[in-house]
């Protein structure tokens, strides 16, 4: 396993966990992340394809109403 900082942790392994849903067929698999990530690093987060990233101290509301959003749209597209 490699070992990365807890920095750079995000940019390195959420596109290595999408290409590995990719790769064994699980792309509807919905991907979100977080924890203590860098405001700069969202939009590199989100072209890599994560769906949604909650920081510290974001509502469980606001997550729960993100997640269910992504859900619904994955559910009319697929």
């Amino acid at each position: 396993m490699k070992k990365v900082s807890a920095g750079s942790a995000p940019q390195t392994l959420v596109p290595a966990l999408v290409q590995a849903l990719k790769d064994q067929g699980a792309e509807d698999i919905i991907v979100f992340v977080g924890g203590v990530i860098p405001a700069q690093d969202y939009d590199f987060l989100y072209k890599a394809g994560a769906a949604g990233i909650f920081g510290p101290g974001t509502p469980i509301p606001a997550c729960a109403k993100q997640v269910l959003a992504a859900i619904k749209a994955a559910r009319v597209h697929a």
